[in-house]
């Protein structure tokens, strides 16, 4: 008997400990994840068979995230290639009035991710770079609009929710260690579309006072051309290419949503 007590009290002792790994708000909260293929964990190789197109994985930070926290509930919608509107119509009606945490990545499709990399991959340098112009000047002019769009809706369905609006890390470390393949020039121009859409995602997330955090210094040193890469660079199947693997989902952008939620 005295060795049953001691078992049953060395598994109490165990079992408060283990409590105290998960804060109690996580584990009541209930957490909607929306946005696009950097939400959705495109990149890592292994999605979910009913998530089709929108390779939700359960390596994506979200999913990382609920595994940890075993919150309340979890509504896995991100997908990949999403817009502003894709979120709109097809994700925000997962948010409501019981929804406790919201986390989104949204605004890079919308600036035509897809077609910048494209148009630096087969172009000259000037090319490259003239197209990361334009999406540029998108992002400044018609972007926030869009966002305050979509962050106004989520305030409105979520009134109580703590929303964390994550951004984009830089892909490239320039000059880095690639001896083939995009020129510094243009490597340095699609970094600078990520910074173009840190400032402007980080001042209309800050506007509706949600938490921002910049992927840029999570990324840092583990860019493509690096010494160690969080992030694909040309890939099979091609939509795998430009996207965080999962050194850059649990490594990257996990901690920032745990920076936010404990």
């Amino acid at each position: 008997m005295r060795l049953v007590r001691t078992l049953s009290s060395a598994a109490l002792a165990i079992a408060a400990s283990l409590a105290l790994v998960v804060p109690a708000e996580a584990a009541a909260a209930n957490y909607v994840a929306l946005g696009d293929s950097y939400s959705s964990g495109t990149g890592t190789g292994s999605y979910y068979s009913d998530s089709g197109g929108c390779k939700r994985s359960q390596y994506s930070y979200p999913a990382l995230w609920a595994a940890s926290h075993a919150p309340a509930s979890f509504k896995f919608v991100a997908c990949s290639g999403a817009r502003t509107g894709d979120v709109l119509n097809n994700q925000i009606g997962s948010v409501t009035a019981t929804t406790s945490l919201v986390s989104i990545s949204i605004g890079g499709n919308d600036a035509g991710f897809t077609d910048v990399i494209t148009t630096c991959t087969f172009g000259t340098d000037s090319t490259c770079t003239n197209r990361v112009n334009q999406a540029k000047a998108y992002v400044s002019g018609t972007l926030p609009g869009l966002l305050d769009n979509v962050y106004a809706q989520i305030r409105g369905r979520a009134p109580s929710a703590t929303v964390v609006v994550l951004g984009y890390p830089r892909l490239y470390k320039v000059p880095g260690s690639c001896n083939v393949g995009l020129s510094d020039t243009k490597r340095a121009a699609i970094n600078s579309a990520a910074d173009a859409l840190h400032t402007v995602i980080s001042a209309r997330a800050g506007a509706k006072g949600f938490a921002y955090r910049d992927l840029r210094g999570a990324f840092a040193g583990h860019e493509i051309c690096s010494g160690d890469w969080w992030l694909n660079s040309l890939s099979w199947p091609v939509e795998e290419s430009y996207h965080p693997n999962r050194n850059g989902q649990r490594l990257g952008y996990l901690p920032q949503l745990n920076a936010v939620t404990g």
